[in-house]
């Protein structure tokens, strides 16, 4: 009987590491879809393409307020906290530390600095 505990338990610590390791794939998927969005403002902006930087803003805006609703906090983060003690900047996402500890004041000065040039193209466009 101590036995099938033991392999019980073993099952239980693979589903774990299985169910994680697909957090942190979906969340590093979701992660370079809006990191994708925010680069690509800019671009539009100077092609003059404001149809899609009002696509892009509303992208992320609503990721912003997804956060907003989660205390900060992606709710893929929560998923992942499930499946692991691991806290560590990167526990729920494939990244490197250093990125995912600074991830929101990275992209989030690139997306108000997108914005900025970007209104600055439409404001300029005559």
């Amino acid at each position: 009987m101590a036995g099938y505990m033991t392999d019980s338990r073993v099952e239980s610590a693979s589903q774990q590491g299985r169910a994680l390791r697909f957090v942190k794939l979906a969340h590093t998927i979701v992660w370079a879809f809006f990191a994708a969005c925010i680069l690509a403002l800019p671009v539009a902006g100077a092609l003059r393409r404001f149809d899609w930087t009002l696509i892009l803003t509303g992208l992320v805006l609503l990721e912003c307020s997804a956060l907003a609703l989660n205390r900060g906090r992606c709710p893929l983060t929560n998923i992942a906290a499930r499946f692991t003690e691991d806290r560590r900047d990167a526990f729920d996402i494939y990244l490197p530390e250093w990125l995912a500890r600074w991830n929101k004041t990275i992209f989030g000065s690139l997306f108000v600095l997108s914005e900025l040039f970007v209104l600055f193209k439409w404001l300029c466009r005559g």
